[in-house]
């Protein structure tokens, strides 16, 4: 009896029952599967094996009508397929793992009956032969007499065999090993001393002499290289069954490593199984022409591999389908010549037979029918092979409980499916790989990805494909969502295809989900989404190619594409990653460094005569802001924040693609830029775009190429526009750009840049504000208050000092004195102060240009300047003192968040920049410059951030935005002292206000908090523990007390300081000795805040300790001490309840908190 890969379905019949279970389920029983369970049988080429005949067609013979038909080509061969599950989430296919440090014996996946050994026979049985014999009634092979001389026993049945569990495997003793032959297959392979061609040619010659040495060689080979040292004896082979042998293998297979070749790690084991796939397909090519039609050898290895590909040894079973799956590779090559060979002689014959009479040569004509006869039934016995093989390895393994064979099933079948497509390219094959489409593994449903994508990429096949993608287009579409990003990646490869071949199947939904993915944090997976775009929007258009300007310029053919591009992104409405849009298509599409084309879609106006509407502002908008986004990638060749790697190196070839592009975009801008600017110079949004293009510019070619007219126009652009503006984008550009043209590695263009950006400073920011300040206090003295004009006039002259002095050095026009004065006048007459903006301003100008000192004193320092250095660094200090004090005035202010908020950012800043670090430069005068907080200071700061950071009643009246907003600043506040606190420049222990608000604002600074706590213990875990202690402490003295004076112990308070303490507990990790003394002096300093009183106010004849309770919150922290270091604390805690300080009568009173607190946490530790 016979595998059969199923039931025949008609296209009128109901889908049947078996199809609405679930393929995937590994080692089901066969009751509960599609595939009916037919037992093992000892392969043969006999014509009962029933052949898959890829179109689905009654088989002819007569004889083939007691075999169980397969399954008809039509719609309803996928009826029994799963449904998609949601994306990443593969629960509906139980797909149980095996752990890998389980022993190699697995359970038995199906009670199989034992395949009979295949017997010699003496000459080759082929369908044409068996179509003419006599009785064509045969027997199935398992019944047949074998000669008396070779007579097999009877299998013994199934209650009779051997039982084996996980742990009744026979284990040889220690001092037992099995020698390999060193000249055997195995070890030749391994060590690769042999060449394979010559390897399989001297097994050929082996084989041709004495074919059951060869073959019993043969054997071994497949079971050594499973990692078994059994030996199959001579013996063995010729009186016991395959499934006798591989029972005997499996007892002496050596379990205690868990490991064998295929999954060994090495380059070594690498390399062997790169060689095994090899020898496998190497072996068949060179018997192709007789051998494996010899009824012996096939028969044999084909039988061996079925029976080792079920067995309940993983390494027997991974290897087996490994082998049986090349195998059937390598039989498919051969069948590929065969129907090559078949086809010529076919020709040959038919042209000889249509010659006249008189020049047919019937020798010839005999001799080629002869040939082709003697090839048809080659080809028979090669489908038979890979028929059986198919049905009785790769159905029941391509569901196997380990995802590597599953793999290996789907890798394998791909190929099958693009080199014998007439064959294997069937519904009925195919939907395999839409079954696994599903598994939970995403190796395995990446290997059915990588089968269909040659299928899909061919034009011949597409034909074929047609059910397939409409029963399973969903699923494919859905795993572009997959959370594996290769199987994303590979997802959307396959859907490009699907939209080539079968466009009109994909509806606009699904692409729709391809489309966001240009928007993925993953790059290789936006990059296949950008080139799904290129196939699905952008496509060139013929009939633009004759479209003219009004001014007569002929537009280029990249425009449509270029419209629709800033389309595409209008509607993504993510206006915000338009750079995460340009690196998904620059690689793939040209037209994004096509910069003549978009500047002029920008500067160039459309021609009324060819119906071409003009860009309105939101499009131009989004293409100066795209434009950009390309120079600046073409230019660095960095992938966007977030997305890729870093610090990846270049390769040559990017290095000079970089340098090419950024002298061709440098050649481009340098003439259209200005022009540009002219024209948007009234839009900020805009504005701010072109201004950061001279950034990425080559500078050199300004001379290089003779262009300083240009240069000297930018310059002058620039000044225009840093007067006439006041939008904070804008300014900030202008001083970023000006900053990179006057960079003094660009020697030959800096004299001319610096010159400019002295009158700019000068005339354009420093006049206007000392003008503005003249007016400002002209206008105070005469009593009058200042009008808007002069209000605004200083205001934004401020700003722009500001904006300058944080990438220009302004020390030189001695602006702060009257920076300086505006900022004590706003906290000592504030009627005179400009508004709190202008303020802010002088404060940051201020603080820059503290840090331009500090960088003039360490360039001093290092040309050895001796006095000078000492004089720049005493009034740095002078300046330095008189501001931090002034700040901290002002956090002192009431009412008047704004200076406060920047006063605090200020402080923090000048704090991490004017640190004990300047300790180590080797110029000791900038030791003077060291700030030190003290603790007046540093209350001022922790009382800023419990009053405006850690606030829980949300304010009704703001908007969302607002919302966000205000909380993007408090974290910024949170961090700004969290970081004081990690790198030692304020105690750690300042941090307790920080850490106490873990649990309380865990949604909103969790993560800031948890990142600082981690971080001071690992600066130093004694001190952060005991910043733990603190926290908890100062939260228990904020705790609602009863009417009594006591702790609510069953209150959300107290139980919130407890959960506050077990997350502290968690983070010191597992390693308790590593943690040792940090948890030690933790439980010390609880303990005696435990017995402390409360104030000093103790009664000693009445109270107890009114902190003892927090012993039940200190108890979170036990299950991290060592064993002896809980006795220690134990005592200590006795000896703290018992000390003489406390009355006789306290002591006694402290029994019952006691016993609430010690009983359940501490008391356990007396036994350990």
């Amino acid at each position: 009896m016979h595998r059969s890969i199923g039931k025949r379905i008609r296209m009128d019949d109901p889908i049947p029952p078996e199809y609405d279970t679930n393929p995937m389920t590994p080692m089901t029983e066969a009751t509960d599967i599609q595939e009916p369970f037919t037992p093992y049988t000892p392969y043969s080429n006999h014509a009962q094996t029933p052949l898959h005949n890829p179109m689905n067609e009654m088989y002819t013979n007569e004889h083939f009508d007691n075999v169980v038909p397969q399954h008809q080509y039509a719609p309803s061969v996928y009826g029994g397929a799963p449904s998609p599950a949601p994306h990443m989430e593969y629960d509906q296919q139980p797909m149980s793992q095996e752990p890998e440090s389980q022993p190699e014996v697995e359970p038995a996946p199906l009670n199989y009956e034992e395949p009979m050994t295949p017997q010699g026979r003496g000459g080759r049985i082929t369908r044409a032969r068996l179509r003419n014999a006599q009785n064509p009634q045969v027997s199935p092979p398992a019944q047949q007499e074998a000669p008396a001389s070779k007579r097999m026993p009877p299998p013994a049945p199934a209650d009779d065999r051997p039982k084996r569990g996980r742990g009744a495997v026979v284990r040889r003793p220690p001092n037992e090993t099995i020698n390999l032959d060193e000249d055997s297959l195995y070890n030749a392979i391994r060590t690769g001393r042999t060449a394979l061609g010559m390897l399989v040619d001297e097994w050929i010659e082996q084989y041709k002499s004495h074919k059951e040495s060869a073959l019993l060689s043969l054997m071994q080979f497949f079971i050594n290289g499973s990692g078994c040292k059994g030996k199959i004896t001579s013996n063995m082979a010729n009186n016991m069954e395959h499934a006798a042998i591989i029972r005997k293998m499996t007892e002496e297979f050596d379990e205690e490593s868990g490991e064998y070749p295929l999954i060994m790690a090495g380059q070594q084991w690498k390399k062997f199984r790169s060689n095994f796939c090899d020898f496998v397909a190497h072996l068949v090519k060179q018997c192709q022409y007789s051998i494996i039609y010899d009824q012996y050898l096939m028969d044999n290895v084909i039988s061996l591999l079925t029976g080792l590909s079920d067995s309940q040894v993983r390494a027997f079973r991974h290897t087996a389908t490994l082998a049986a799956m090349k195998l059937m590779t390598a039989l498919v090559d051969v069948a590929l010549v065969v129907s090559v060979n078949l086809d010529n002689t076919q020709r040959q014959y038919e042209s000889e037979r249509q010659k006249t009479r008189d020049k047919r040569a019937s020798d010839r004509l005999e001799s080629l029918m002869t040939k082709r006869q003697e090839l048809e039934e080659n080809m028979d016995e090669i489908k038979n092979m890979l028929t059986y093989m198919f049905k009785s390895v790769f159905v029941h393994r391509y569901r196997d409980t380990l995802p590597e064979i599953r793999a290996i099933c789907m890798a394998e079948i791909g190929v099958w499916m693009k080199k014998f497509h007439s064959n294997f390219l069937d519904d009925s094959y195919l939907k395999y790989i839409g079954w696994t489409l599903h598994d939970k593994v995403g190796e395995v449903r990446l290997k059915c990805l990588q089968a269909l994508q040659p299928l899909y990429a061919s034009e011949e096949l597409k034909g074929k494909l047609e059910l397939f993608t409409s029963k399973f287009k969903d699923r494919i579409v859905a795993m572009t969502l997959d959370k594996e990003y290769d199987v994303a990646v590979h997802a959307v490869r396959l859907v490009i295809s699907i939209l080539k071949h079968h466009r009109d199947i994909l509806t606009d939904k699904d692409c729709e989900h391809v489309y966001e993915l240009v928007y993925s944090s993953h790059r290789a997976v936006a990059q296949a989404a950008g080139e799904f775009l290129n196939e699905r929007l952008f496509v060139p258009d013929d009939e633009f190619a004759n479209v003219h300007t009004k001014g007569g310029k002929r537009r280029l053919k990249n425009t449509p594409l270029i419209r629709d591009l800033v389309q595409f992104f209008i509607e993504s409405e993510l206006h915000e990653h338009g750079a995460y849009l340009v690196d998904s298509l620059i690689e793939s599409n040209e037209m994004m460094k096509d910069w003549e084309c978009m500047t002029d879609l920008l500067l160039e106006e459309p021609n009324p005569k060819y119906n071409e509407e003009p860009l309105d502002d939101r499009q131009e908008t989004s293409l100066i802001e795209l434009m950009v986004c390309c120079v600046r990638q073409a230019a660095t060749g960095d992938a966007p924040v977030g997305r890729g790697p870093n610090r990846r190196i270049a390769s040559v070839k990017e290095v000079k693609q970089v340098q090419d592009d950024k002298q061709r975009l440098t050649e481009h801008f340098i003439k259209v830029l200005p022009r540009l600017l002219d024209k948007y110079s009234a839009d900020p949004d805009k504005l701010t775009n072109l201004l950061s293009l001279p950034q990425y510019f080559d500078l050199n070619i300004y001379t290089t190429s003779r262009r300083e007219k240009d240069l000297d126009e930018l310059l002058k652009k620039l000044m225009k526009i840093v007067d006439k503006h006041n939008d904070t984008d804008v300014l900030d550009t202008c001083a970023k750009t000006l900053e990179t043209l006057c960079c003094e590695e660009n020697a030959s263009i800096f004299t001319r840049c610096d010159v400019q950006r002295r009158t700019l400073i000068e005339k354009t920011i420093v006049d206007k504000y000392t003008e503005a300040l003249d007016d400002w206090n002209n206008s105070l003295e005469a009593g009058v208050k200042p009008d808007d004009d002069e209000t605004f006039a200083l205001v934004s002259s401020l700003k722009k000092i500001a904006i300058f002095y944080s990438n220009h050095n302004m020390g030189q026009w001695n602006v702060w004195d009257s920076l300086f004065k505006t900022i004590l006048e706003a906290q000592t007459v504030p009627y005179k102060s400009p508004p709190q903006e202008g303020v802010q301003y002088c404060m940051r100008a201020c603080f820059f240009s503290l840090l331009w000192d500090l960088h003039q004193c360490e360039e001093l320092a290092a040309s050895g300047a001796g006095q000078a250095v000492d004089d720049a660094v005493q009034e740095s200090k002078t300046r330095l003192y008189r501001f931090m004090e002034a700040m901290r005035d002002m956090l002192k202010l009431e009412d008047c968040e704004d200076y406060k908020e920047e006063a605090y950012i200020t402080i923090c800043d000048m704090l991490v920049t004017f640190c004990n670090q300047l300790a180590s430069n080797p110029h000791h005068a900038l030791s003077e410059l060291i700030y030190e907080a003290d603790d007046d200071l540093l209350t001022v700061l922790d009382s800023f951030i419990q009053s405006y950071v850690f606030i829980y009643e949300e304010e009704d009246d703001q908007d969302e935005h607002s919302k966000i907003e205000m909380l993007h600043k408090r974290r910024n506040c949170l961090a700004s002292f969290c970081k004081l606190v990690v790198y030692g420049m304020i105690p750690t222990s300042w941090g307790a206000g920080v850490f106490k608000h873990y649990v309380k604002s865990y949604n909103t600074y969790g993560d800031i908090i948890k990142t600082s706590v981690g971080k001071a213990r690992e600066v130093n875990k004694v001190n952060c523990a005991r910043t733990m202690v603190l926290s908890l402490t100062q939260l228990y003295k904020e705790l609602p007390l009863t009417e009594s004076n006591q702790v609510p112990r069953q209150s959300n308070d107290f139980n919130s300081l407890k959960e506050l303490a077990k997350r502290f507990a968690l983070s010191f990790g597992l390693d308790a000795m590593k943690n040792r003394e940090a948890v030690t002096v933790l439980h010390k300093e609880g303990i005696l805040f435990s017995v402390s009183p409360r104030d000093g106010n103790m009664i000693m004849d009445e109270d107890v300790p009114p902190y003892l309770p927090f012993l039940e919150v200190l108890a979170e922290f036990t299950n991290k001490l060592l064993r002896q270091d809980k006795r220690v604390i134990l005592n200590f805690l006795n000896h703290m309840i018992n000390c003489p300080y406390l009355h006789p009568v306290t002591r006694m009173k402290t029994g019952n908190p006691w016993n609430c607190t010690n009983n359940l946490s501490y008391m356990g530790t007396r036994k350990q």
